[in-house]
């Protein structure tokens, strides 16, 4: 959905809302990002990049739009086939994926919980290990909300 208005509004929008966006991020990267975002749209509105050429990123933004729903809608395309399969494994992949997820969550947190009580000289290193690991988690707990999300789709009755 945010991809197709995206696409639909164009590339002066996009710059614009990011370049404020980026604005209120402390650290350099992220405002120097905001600035050349910038500067990319005051060449836009001086008219140091021409219509033409505006017009063409948008037409590649709207494209990769288009790409998006496709892939969403494979995506769910798939997620019905598991549904209708008669596969035992494919029709428990979900809840095996949800018990494996939330047994590894529980063995980390009662190890960090360990390091704190008994072992506390070690427990900056360990938090911020555990803190690496965030991104990976963010992804595996993404993928178990998207599962449970569908799952409770669809055990909705019809009216």
């Amino acid at each position: 959905m945010l991809e197709v208005i995206l696409g639909k509004m164009g590339l002066s929008f996009l710059t614009g809302t990011l370049s404020k966006i980026l604005s209120s991020i402390d650290n350099d990267f992220a405002r120097d990002a905001s600035k050349a975002l910038k500067n990319v749209e005051d060449e836009i509105a001086k008219g140091a990049i021409t219509l033409d050429e505006v017009k063409e990123v948008n037409r590649h933004l709207e494209t990769l739009s288009e790409m998006d729903a496709k892939a969403l809608a494979e995506i769910n395309t798939s997620l019905r086939a598991e549904i209708l399969s008669q596969d035992l494994y494919v029709r428990r992949m979900r809840p095996t994926f949800g018990y494996l997820m939330a047994m590894t969550w529980a063995a980390q947190m009662f190890g960090v919980a360990y390091i704190m009580v008994f072992e506390t000289d070690k427990a900056s290193i360990v938090i911020e290990a555990i803190e690496s690991l965030s991104a990976i988690w963010t992804v595996g707990l993404s993928v178990l909300g998207i599962y449970v999300y569908k799952r409770s789709e669809d055990k909705k009755l019809p009216f």
